[in-house]
């Protein structure tokens, strides 16, 4: 570089100094003697040629040079790999075109991480949900082994007084419209008692593989006779067998609450299908219905304890949240989504064998 940047100096100096050495060359001839002309214009010529190109030079050498410099040492440090050879610019070009790739292949890779980043703060946050409803469910249950089995027995003398008037008085309507009445609410506080019973009851067993279609049909079957499925169908849909880890007892309590739910949410009247299905390396029991469905706010708090979308006296609110920790007991999961076309699905992801 230096090499080039001399030279260019000597020719730009050449054609700098010699039109105006040539221009002053009669004048100085007139001002000086021939001899002391011939003895001067040689050291004259030889100073200002050297200077021009000294000027020349120390220009082009910080204004150019120096910057061309600092680019090949960067080429180099991009293109290290770069086998092949060429001048400046060409090296220059494939390197910035390699940068270019690596900066795609960067921006991809950081496009990747950030939606795992994304997938990851939705499991974290979703998570952090579920634990925060197993604290609750865990406080409720400790508070349920307490005091549920001291008010039953209260409930139960309840109920055997409520009889006894019953008996007594038994052509006095008003009183046992009143009656009635009492013995509805006391029986609301008794399953209220025996949802907090579930929340904080044990695994009642070990989960073993079960044929969960005989399960469903069963429930299905169960509920077929009662008075909310009386304008409902229910269309049980899957293999005619499907192995799951499980336990009897708790599923069928999960199916029946969930299969009451659909009837009461499209008030009697639409159709219910419940399906096993296996995929992923996981079993699934989905159950949706053609009601209103469910909205994000209703969602959230779906699973809490006490949270009902029932009318007063309707529901207690603990359905969803025992059926849930029933499902926990043997690594089953409960899951509600929308159904295509309106409604609501529930999923009961459950361990193959």
């Amino acid at each position: 570089m230096r090499l080039r940047l001399l030279v260019t100096s000597l020719l730009i100096a050449m054609v700098t100094v010699a039109p105006t050495w040539l221009s002053l060359q009669p004048l100085l001839k007139r001002a000086l003697q021939a001899d002391a002309w011939q003895r001067a214009s040689t050291l004259v010529l030889s100073l200002d040629f050297g200077l021009a190109t000294l000027v020349v030079y120390l220009v082009l050498h910080f204004t150019v040079g120096r910057p061309i410099e600092r680019i090949e040492t960067t080429v180099k440090d991009l293109a290290r790999d770069d086998q092949e050879g060429g001048g400046l610019l060409l090296r220059l070009d494939r390197a910035l075109r390699r940068l270019a790739l690596d900066l795609r292949e960067e921006r991809r890779l950081t496009r990747s991480q950030l939606d795992e980043l994304s997938a990851s703060h939705g499991a974290l946050v979703k998570l952090q949900a579920e634990l925060v409803a197993n604290d609750r469910l865990a406080t409720v249950g400790k508070l349920a082994s307490g005091v549920a089995h001291e008010v039953g027995n209260p409930l139960s003398g309840i109920l055997g007084y409520l009889s006894v008037i019953r008996m007594r008085q038994p052509e006095n309507a008003e009183l046992l419209d009143l009656v009635a009445r009492i013995e509805l609410e006391v029986q609301r506080i008794d399953q209220i008692v025996r949802g907090l019973l579930e929340l904080g009851r044990p695994s009642r067993g070990k989960a073993q593989p079960i044929d969960v279609r005989p399960v469903i049909d069963s429930c299905v079957k169960l509920l077929g006779a009662s008075r909310d499925f009386e304008g409902v169908q229910v269309d049980v849909e899957g293999p005619s067998s499907l192995w799951l880890l499980a336990e009897t007892g708790p599923l069928s309590q999960v199916l029946v609450n969930l299969l009451l739910n659909a009837a009461q949410a499209m008030s009697g009247k639409g159709r219910i299908v419940v399906r096993a299905e296996q995929s992923d390396g996981a079993g699934r029991v989905v159950v949706e219905d053609e009601g209103p469905g469910l909205s994000a706010q209703v969602k959230a708090h779906l699973f809490e304890p006490f949270f009902t979308t029932k009318a007063a006296g309707k529901g207690t609110g603990l359905g969803l949240a025992v059926s849930r920790h029933l499902l926990s007991q043997f690594e089953g999961q409960l899951e509600v989504g929308d159904r295509p076309g309106g409604g609501a699905r529930f999923t009961i992801g459950l361990p193959l064998p």
